[in-house]
């Protein structure tokens, strides 16, 4: 497969991809993340670019987000909301783990938020949903479909027990 091959291929599997904590909030645009290739203060968010920023992406495909290399003395993340407001967050010396902890607690959706909008999701009012609780109560309502044995006598050809019976009737 050519896309395990590379530094790291896990990072471009989809269960990693799913797996990100960092949903950003519906107020923020654009991510800029500013950091130098080389120096040891920048370590921390060159490896959170590594191994976070795909999943960073991947569950928040709303948010432009930038990197900017090579133009700062320290490391630090800019949130630039819809109002106009920008927030800075510093990085300087930190970890990738003690940075995605931060970026959880200061720009992420709380676990509630998340909860509530997984559950939003999941209920659609699709018209091909039958059965309790949805706009049809039977297959049978819907356009197309057989009616019910009930209201509308089967044929025989697409009864079981005719279909399948040794004896044939006459």
């Amino acid at each position: 497969m050519p896309f395990m091959i590379g530094k790291e291929p896990v990072r471009r599997t989809l269960n990693y991809l799913k797996s990100g904590k960092l949903v950003l909030k519906n107020s923020i645009q654009i991510f800029a993340i500013n950091f130098n290739a080389v120096g040891k203060n920048h370590k921390g968010i060159r490896d959170f670019i590594f191994w976070h920023l795909p999943q960073v992406l991947f569950k928040n495909r709303q948010v432009q987000i930038v990197e900017i290399k090579n133009k700062t003395p320290t490391p630090f993340i800019t949130c630039f909301y819809e109002d106009g407001k920008k927030m800075l967050i510093d990085l300087d010396g930190k970890n990738k783990d003690e940075i995605l902890d931060h970026l959880l607690k200061v720009v992420g959706k709380s676990a509630e938020t998340l909860k509530l909008e997984s559950i939003a999701r999941e209920k659609k009012d699709n018209p091909a949903n039958f059965g309790v609780g949805c706009e049809k109560s039977c297959m049978c309502e819907i356009p197309g479909q057989v009616p019910c044995p009930s209201i509308v006598p089967l044929p025989l050809h697409m009864r079981g027990k005719f279909k399948f019976s040794k004896e044939k009737l006459e």
